[in-house]
């Protein structure tokens, strides 16, 4: 299994900035954390890579078929992960990588030997640090590295 690159969004909220879609390039998959809220947003990130997307608050299954649930359950990189819009309806026990968003704040954490992150907003951000994304770099089940990317307005 190769190295695999995992960019993480959340709370897009209908627009992707020019400097998030420069740093989604070369993406193995994306990951959306809910409120995407625009079915061409869905497009566009489908255009660039795998794209793994639950439902937010501000979210209706119809604009994006009905296999995108409140939560999203895939594995990559031999790892099992959990995408759910709000923190505490992940059910860490059950994966080795959860993602969320909602509060617009990033945050990385290991709850038990689970990695849990929030990637923040790159759209609307509530934290001193401005627009961010994660990434996550994962291979042969192994997590190598996760961070929070901050953005350029």
């Amino acid at each position: 299994m190769a190295r695999m690159r995992f960019d993480i969004v959340a709370d897009t909220h209908g627009y992707l900035s020019p400097s998030l879609l420069a740093e989604l390039k070369g993406a193995d998959a994306i990951v959306h954390a809910g409120d995407i809220c625009s079915p061409s947003d869905y497009r566009t990130l489908q255009k660039i890579a795998p794209l793994h997307l639950c439902l937010g608050n501000n979210d209706w299954a119809y604009d994006y078929g009905r296999h995108v649930k409140k939560t999203c359950l895939f594995y990559g990189a031999g790892l099992l992960w959990e995408v759910n819009h709000y923190r505490e309806r992940l059910k860490l026990a059950e994966c080795d990588i959860a993602v969320c968003g909602h509060t617009h704040r990033p945050f990385i954490c290991n709850e038990g030997g689970i990695i849990v992150m929030n990637p923040g907003s790159p759209s609307f951000p509530r934290s001193s640090l401005g627009p961010t994304m994660g990434r996550i770099l994962c291979e042969d089940g192994v997590i190598l590295a996760a961070d929070i990317i901050r953005l350029h307005l």
